[in-house]
């Protein structure tokens, strides 16, 4: 069915009441968070099966190093590709048949049997999962103002530091009591629940749930009607967008230490044992959260305070960067394992700052393209996923040490703030007529 402002006024109430309405957009950014809290523990909960596994599977520093990049690659060719079928069909349909995908993947790394078929496995996750922020950050815009994108993509992305931050001692509990593999069995199961759920919930704008009245679609500051079929402006995207890939490959770097190498940094370098292990990577991700959510509300603020859109962006990537580069020096640098710890958490703290900032530019600059800008901007992070962990690996088993790797994280956060003085959310894509 075509909407137009005849078929709208004809078939939705004028007002509602207002908890209707809240209840409308808040369960759907329920529905995102869940989603980004489990395709999380879909992603990461392998490096904590990382020491059980190898040791079941005979796999080497550099082939584990293998396992963790490979997801990167068709990751990587899914932002993009994922990115454009949620802005082309609809991110309900598009996402319920990732989240399929990546199920499938989880569940049957439960059943591998050795390093191809892990591998094989790890590539099918990637194309699930690798479009599927892409599509969630279509799916919010035309549901969220730009006031409120902050803090949508912010809240959303710390409930993946969460379920990032769970994994160690969820996964440890599972694989202890019955196997690492019931772990992956059990997560795949879940995330197919939440594919149904969202399919028979989430509508592709306000103007699709006639629960939301006349009166509502007017507040929430978004155009009622979708423009199909319209050409995808490749050109002006790229050039509004290149710059803020660069900095999200230097973010992504970082992160993809964070969320692999954590829990076999502290158990080789740091002396942990298997289960300290498990509790202390925690610590970071945790905090990870907290910077997720406070990132998103902090510019959200700036921006309400100032009107200036660029300076409430920019600012926090700034910040975040640059926090995130001043802790992880004596992180590196001091002998105590548990301060070593502590700076850590600082560090990725910072870092998450940057998130929520990250993936709101591409709603900030392309508007109804945001999918597929979306899924621009996170290659960026998707090629730092192919690179970072094998780098990592290999010059671990031939050094001895974590520290180079940890130095070359450094320099790139150094080059990401300088960067992002450079970003501009004001320069905009064309909306398409309707």
């Amino acid at each position: 069915m075509a909407f137009t402002a005849q078929t709208v006024s004809a078939n939705r109430p004028e007002v509602a009441p207002a908890w209707r309405y809240l209840r409308v957009r808040y369960g759907i950014l329920t529905l995102l968070c869940v989603m980004y809290f489990i395709a999380y523990i879909d992603r990461v909960n392998i490096s904590v099966a990382a020491p059980l596994m190898s040791n079941e599977l005979n796999l080497s520093k550099t082939e584990l190093g293998l396992v963790f990049s490979v997801f990167a690659y068709p990751y990587t060719v899914m932002q993009i590709a994922g990115g454009w079928l949620g802005d082309r069909y609809g991110p309900r349909l598009v996402l319920f048949v990732l989240a399929v995908i990546w199920s499938v993947a989880t569940i049957l790394t439960g059943f591998i049997g050795g390093l191809t078929s892990l591998v094989a496995m790890r590539v099918l996750l990637g194309i699930g999962e690798g479009g599927a922020f892409p599509t969630a950050t279509r799916a919010m815009t035309y549901w969220y103002p730009v006031q409120e994108r902050g803090f949508a993509q912010g809240i959303t992305h710390s409930f993946a530091r969460l379920g990032g931050a769970v994994t160690p001692p969820i996964v440890l509990a599972v694989a202890t009591t019955w196997g690492w593999r019931e772990s992956f069995i059990i997560v795949g199961v879940i995330s197919l629940i939440w594919a149904v759920s969202w399919y028979l919930i989430f509508r592709d704008t306000p103007e699709e749930k006639m629960s939301v009245s006349q009166q509502e679609l007017k507040e929430i500051g978004i155009p009622l009607r979708k423009a199909r079929g319209a050409k995808t402006p490749w050109r002006e995207m790229i050039s509004r967008m290149w710059l803020v890939t660069f900095v999200d490959f230097c973010y992504g770097w970082s992160l993809w230490v964070f969320l692999t190498w954590m829990p076999s940094y502290l158990f080789d370098a740091r002396g942990f044992d298997i289960k300290s292990m498990a509790v202390f990577a925690t610590l970071p991700l945790a905090a990870g959260v907290i910077g997720d959510t406070l990132g998103g509300i902090v510019s959200d603020g700036i921006y309400r305070a100032t009107g200036n859109l660029r300076v409430a962006r920019c600012t926090m990537l700034v910040v975040g960067l640059a926090g995130a580069l001043t802790f992880l020096i004596p992180a590196i640098q001091t002998d105590d394992k548990y301060m070593a710890v502590y700076f850590l958490a600082a560090s990725f703290f910072f870092l998450e700052l940057t998130n929520a900032v990250l993936w709101s530019l591409p709603i900030d600059i392309a508007g109804r393209y945001a999918g597929t800008a979306g899924g621009m901007m996170n290659t960026g992070f998707g090629v730092a996923g192919m690179v970072s962990p094998v780098v990592f690996g290999v010059l671990v088993q031939h050094t001895g040490s974590y520290v180079g790797p940890f130095v070359i994280t450094g320099g790139l956060l150094a080059v990401g703030i300088l960067a992002s003085l450079f970003i501009n959310p004001n320069r905009k894509v064309a909306e398409p007529a309707v």
